[in-house]
């Protein structure tokens, strides 16, 4: 495929909003997070192709699928998501490939583009706004990830799996504020919703906010499930 002139389109280390190539998932990529795919799917095998010819950074937009099927199209997709750079790419047979990548900064939609060759946006980096500090909040936060690890651990006894899930390692955190709210986001056992949830707020303090909140809510239904 050749190139696009306006160079608007090479990627999203650029300022204001950019053309780029956008991958929906079922799952939702934090910043700082690693992300392994296996390619196979003709647009993303095409997405893949023009993201390494050398010619535009070698990334991505990943978004959350919020209804529909990663194969296919017809999704509905969510507007926050992040940038995906492509660190290592493995072809292999019959036009496949697998990737490794690692989120890098948060991005917003602005408008979505035709889906030919492969789905595509306008959007622009979403940095964080400035948080508060946030050592209450993560003391709270901390308080609550163990009572939900002795929950879970009790329900996993009394189901006889015998082997409950480790507690989440709340320790080594970052010293930046976002990139410790990211890094909670990805250690807590929460699901996609509450994950995008932690990718949408506005700032740190919010995100511990939101991640409060999807704790507790779990704490709520895993005491719910031991009655």
């Amino acid at each position: 495929m050749n190139a696009p002139d306006d160079a608007r389109v090479r990627g999203c280390g650029h300022a204001g909003t950019v053309e780029i190539p956008i991958f929906p998932l079922g799952a939702v990529l934090l910043p700082g997070e690693s992300l392994s795919l296996q390619i196979f799917e003709p647009r993303y095998v095409a997405l893949v192709r023009d993201c390494t010819d050398g010619r535009r950074e070698p990334e991505f937009g990943v978004v959350l699928i919020a209804r529909g099927h990663e194969v296919g199209g017809g999704e509905v997709r969510t507007e926050v998501g992040t940038v995906a750079r492509i660190t290592e790419v493995i072809e292999l047979p019959d036009s496949r490939y697998r990737l490794r990548c690692k989120g890098t900064e948060r991005l917003r939609i602005e408008k979505w583009l035709d889906d030919a060759p492969y789905p595509r946006a306008e959007a622009e980096l979403w940095p964080d706004g400035p948080g508060t500090d946030d050592a209450a909040s993560l003391a709270g936060l901390r308080e609550r990830a163990d009572r939900l690890h002795t929950l879970t651990a009790q329900f996993a006894r009394r189901n006889g799996i015998r082997r409950p899930p480790p507690s989440a390692s709340l320790d080594d955190l970052p010293a930046d504020p976002t990139a410790r709210s990211y890094e909670l986001a990805a250690r807590l056992p929460i699901g996609p919703t509450d994950r995008q949830a932690a990718l949408s707020a506005p700032d740190s303090s919010s995100r511990l906010t939101a991640l409060t909140t999807a704790v507790d809510d779990a704490i709520a239904m895993m005491e719910f499930r031991l009655l």
